[in-house]
Formats: C-alpha cells, structure tokens, sequence
C-alpha cells in the first residue's frame, strides 16, 4: 500500500445534521481544507472521498501551485451519488468510482471507504467538520488503520469536534488555534523549507534531499 495522508471533510447541512450544523464553522471549515492541500500538495500524497462541497475548495487551491494535482490527489466516489457529482471530478483526471451497491447508501458507502482505507496506508488522518460520514470514517480506520495519527481539526465544529471528543489527550491547538498553515506543518511533519515536485516520481526519497537552500531555486513555501 501507499502511504498517504487522508482527509475526512464536509460542510454540515442544516437539514440533514442540525446537530452537527449547529457547531460548525464553514468560513474555519474552509480554511482549513485550503491550508492542507497549501501545506500538502507537490509534497504528500493526499486522499479523500468527494464530499460535492469540499472538492470545488481543493480545486481552487490546487489550480494556483504548479504541481500535477492528479498525480498528487486521489478524489475516491461511489457511483450511488453519481447525479451529485460536482464538475470539478472531471479536471482532477484521478477519481475511483466505486459500485452503486443495490442503490443502498450505507453499502455503497462501505464498499467506497473499504477500498480507499485498503489501497493506502494513511500516515495521518485529518478530520475537518462534516457530519456521520466523519465520524464513520474515524471509527472505520481507527480499526482497519490503528497506527495513523488522527487530527480532528476541532476547531471547524460538526463531526471533528465529536471525534475530539472520543479521543482521549487532543491538544489544545486543534481546540483553538486558527492558524491552520502553521499548524498542519507542525503535525504533519511537513517542513516549509521543502520543495513542492510537479509530480511524486521527482521527489527525493529522504526528506534532508527536498529541502529548500540558500542559493537553490526556491520551489513552493
């Protein structure tokens, strides 16, 4: 498998989860989703299923770096949302569909995560608002992938927040610090001094090799 960062995000509907709605923070939600792919991109691979509000957010981000973000993200979607899909599917040139399981959404659903939690191996799972889906996910690779480190960004309120919750020790800068950039480099281990590769093949295996020195061309912060 490869290795990976994951990322579990949504913006809570009123409608369908007031309750998550009711502590989420779509303007926090946003700029947390935008300083993981800043933060991320040309430099990890990242994962996600394609919640339809959450993709036009990696796009617009994804579009200003001069990477090829198909080679960098993996967008993973089951074919029982197929009328839902944003049209931003099309330019990531990298999105899985999984079967529409007997039109069942929880099936469906279960066949599309078992598939992304079993093609990599997430280093890290990053968790940002949403609904039951966050939290479904958390409980699924909690047991199919115990050894990744877990961020449930708490501050963007809905299902990270309830996550936080389950977790024991969450400290308190993903309680209240809003500096999202400054905070994905600290946790996922990603220094700014490393260069972003247009395409993962490029990259450096050792990390000590992709780093930004006085006198070199200077390629992403």
């Amino acid at each position: 498998m490869t290795d990976a960062i994951f990322l579990s995000a949504g913006v809570p509907d009123p409608k369908r989860g007031p309750q998550y709605a009711k502590t989420a923070d779509a303007v926090a939600i946003a700029a947390a989703v935008s300083a993981l792919v800043y933060v991320t991109l040309g430099r990890r691979l990242v994962v996600w299923g394609g919640q339809p509000a959450i993709t036009p957010m990696i796009w617009a981000i994804a579009a200003g770096l001069d990477t090829d973000y198909g080679k960098w993200v993996r967008l993973y979607q089951s074919k029982h949302f197929e009328e839902e899909f944003p049209e931003d599917n099309q330019r990531f040139n990298n999105v899985v569909y999984t079967d529409d399981v007997g039109r069942d959404r929880e099936k469906s659903l279960r066949l599309m995560r078992e598939k992304m939690f079993s093609d990599f191996s997430f280093t890290a799972v990053v968790l940002i608002g949403g609904m039951d889906g966050i939290v479904d996910e958390f409980e699924m690779l909690r047991t199919m992938q115990p050894t990744a480190t877990f961020l449930p960004v708490a501050s963007t309120g809905g299902g990270a927040e309830v996550v936080a919750k389950r977790l024991d020790g969450v400290p308190d800068d993903l309680w209240n610090d809003l500096d999202y950039v400054s905070l994905f480099h600290r946790y996922l281990k990603v220094s700014a001094k490393e260069s972003r590769y247009r395409e993962p093949v490029q990259q450096p295996n050792a990390i000590a090799d992709r780093l930004w020195r006085p006198g070199e061309p200077k390629n992403g912060s």
